[in-house]
């Protein structure tokens, strides 16, 4: 009986690889141990940087709120602590948008928590 090598396994395996490596510079697209390295490399940074656009944004979005709310004469945490109490549950990238685009409407907010304080 024969033996059967694992040739086109290996290859669809390279191909797969390299085809993810397409665009890299110099041999890092064109050799396939330089191209496993990249691609798990590039493997790693992606899944790190999911992780960090949350953050980032959400980092955005609590500026944004804290300069709208300097504007109305309070600081963002008591901002926040007064919607709390006044049991308005907007997120944080809910009430950036509205200090963007609705001034006035988020001027109603910053009295809102200013009352319920």
């Amino acid at each position: 009986m024969a033996r059967i090598k694992g040739a086109l396994a290996t290859r669809k395996r390279r191909n797969k690889t390299l085809k993810l490596a397409k665009g890299y510079w110099g041999g890092k697209s064109k050799l396939y141990k330089s191209a496993k390295n990249a691609v798990m490399k590039s493997g790693q940074y992606a899944y790190i940087s999911r992780r960090l656009k949350k953050r980032d944004f959400r980092r955005l979005w609590i500026t944004r709120i804290s300069a709208a709310c300097k504007l109305n004469g309070v600081n963002y945490s008591t901002f926040i602590n007064g919607l709390k109490k006044a049991d308005i549950a907007l997120n944080r990238k809910m009430l950036s948008e509205i200090a963007i685009n609705d001034p006035a409407g988020f001027t109603a907010l910053v009295e809102k928590a200013k009352a319920a304080l």
